[in-house]
C-alpha cells in the first residue's frame, strides 16, 4: 500500500508498509551527515542502499549546494524513491539510479564524488530465517551485500580525503575498521546510540575519510528515549529542525 508522508522539510516522501519504511536511524545518519560534511562551491553526495530516498531527501535542504545521486538494489523502492525527487521537484538536485552497489565500477566514474552516506543492512544472512526475495530482508539483512562489498563500493566512489558517514551496530565495529583499514579508509569520528540511558548501545554512527590520519574523537552518547518513552530533547531537536 502506497503512502505518502511529509517530512520535518516539508518534503514529501513515498513509501510502502508493507515491504519496508525508513526508521529513525536513517534520519540520525542525515542529520550526523549534515553537522560534519565539509563544505565546498561544488559537492557531490553519493548515498548507497537508499531505499526510498530518505537521506538525500533529508539532507538536501540543509546542504543546498550540494548535488545528491541515490542508489538501491530494489526496483519497487527506487520507483517510490523516484515519484518522490518528481513531486518535490528535485529532479536537479537528487537522481535516483537502480543497481547493485558491487557494481559501482560499471556504474560511476571512480574518486567522482566528495562524500557518501550509506544505512546499510545490519545482520548477516541467516539462511532459512529470512527469504532472499524479501523485501524487508534485503533491507535488514546481509543478502544482496555484505560489510565488505559496501566498503569497497565506498573506496571506489570517493576521492582522496573524502567523508563518508555510515549508520552500523555496534558488534560489528572490529570488523567494520579492519575492511576499512583495507581500502585505506579511516575513522574520523565515531557516536554510540543508546535507546535509553541506562542501555547499552545498539546503533553507532560513524564518519570515515579515504587516506586519512589514524585518529578520531568519540563524541558523546545519544539518547534516543526518556524513561516515559518519549523522545529525548536531542533527538526531537533533530526531527523539529
Amino acid at each position: 500500500m502506497l503512502i505518502r508522508e511529509t517530512l520535518k522539510n516539508g518534503y514529501t516522501i513515498f513509501q510502502d508498509k508493507k515491504t519496508f519504511c525508513f526508521g529513525v536511524d536513517a534520519v540520525l545518519l542525515a542529520d550526523f551527515a549534515c553537522k560534519n560534511i565539509r563544505l565546498s562551491k561544488s559537492l557531490s553526495v553519493m548515498d548507497l542502499c537508499t531505499g526510498t530516498g530518505i537521506i538525500p531527501l533529508l539532507m538536501t535542504s540543509e546542504i543546498k549546494n550540494a548535488k545528491f545521486s541515490a542508489l538501491e538494489i530494489q526496483e519497487k523502492s527506487c520507483d517510490m524513491a523516484q515519484k518522490s525527487v518528481n513531486e518535490n521537484g528535485l529532479e536537479e538536485r537528487i537522481k535516483i539510479f537502480q543497481g547493485d552497489l558491487k557494481n559501482v565500477g560499471n556504474l560511476f566514474t571512480k574518486a567522482s564524488f566528495n562524500a557518501v552516506t550509506c544505512n546499510p543492512p545490519y545482520m548477516p544472512f541467516s539462511h532459512g530465517k529470512s527469504s532472499p526475495t524479501d523485501a524487508k530482508a534485503i533491507a535488514r539483512h546481509e543478502v544482496l551485500c555484505n560489510i565488505n562489498d559496501v566498503i569497497s563500493s565506498i573506496d571506489y566512489l570517493l576521492h582522496t580525503h573524502g567523508q563518508f558517514f555510515m549508520i552500523h551496530k555496534p558488534e560489528r565495529l572490529q570488523e567494520i575498521f579492519t575492511v576499512m583499514s583495507e581500502h585505506h579508509l579511516e575513522a574520523k569520528r565515531i557516536r554510540f546510540i543508546h535507546p535509553f540511558a541506562d542501555e547499552a548501545p545498539n546503533l553507532v554512527l560513524i564518519e570515515g575519510r579515504k587516506n586519512a590520519e589514524k585518529e578520531f574523537v568519540i563524541e558523546p552518547p545519544l539518547v534516543i528515549r526518556e524513561k516515559n518513552l518519549e523522545y529525548t530533547d536531542e533527538v526531537k531537536s533533530i526531527y523539529e529542525n
